[in-house]
């Protein structure tokens, strides 16, 4: 469906209670972060800066609970109804900060591939946004 060069490809999972105040606040963090290497070689440079887009695919799989049992429960992931709108938000909130963003098929089962350039893998959860944070 979707593809691209240089950026993120992000994997949204949206869980059970999570609302557009989620949604734009993982989109705000995602379109500021300060991953791409400045003329010195330092983390210090956003995606729009960088020239980078996005490639959102959702993920409900990043909810899977496998600590009790080894079949994994996804009892924590937000149904369709409530997750494509937020999904969708997210999407439109990051084309608003000047991204180009590519898309999956919400949904769907989709063959991923990522090629990564750099040591830079991370997992951003809404619901640590409470912690304090560099700007």
């Amino acid at each position: 469906m979707g593809r691209i060069g240089k950026g993120f490809l992000v994997l949204l999972g949206v869980g059970q209670g999570d609302t557009e105040r989620e949604a734009d606040w993982l989109a705000d963090r995602v379109c500021k972060l300060r991953v791409f290497e400045d003329g010195a070689g330092k983390m210090n440079v956003a995606p729009a800066e960088a020239g980078a887009s996005l490639l959102v695919v959702s993920n409900f799989t990043l909810y899977g609970d496998c600590v009790r049992t080894r079949r994994p429960s996804f009892s924590h992931a937000a149904p369709p109804e409530a997750a494509v709108p937020l999904y969708e938000r997210f999407i439109a909130q990051c084309r608003g900060a000047g991204l180009p963003v590519e898309t999956g098929v919400f949904g769907a089962d989709m063959r991923v591939s990522s090629e990564g350039d750099g040591p830079v893998t991370l997992q951003i959860d809404s619901d640590d946004r409470g912690q304090k944070t560099e700007s």
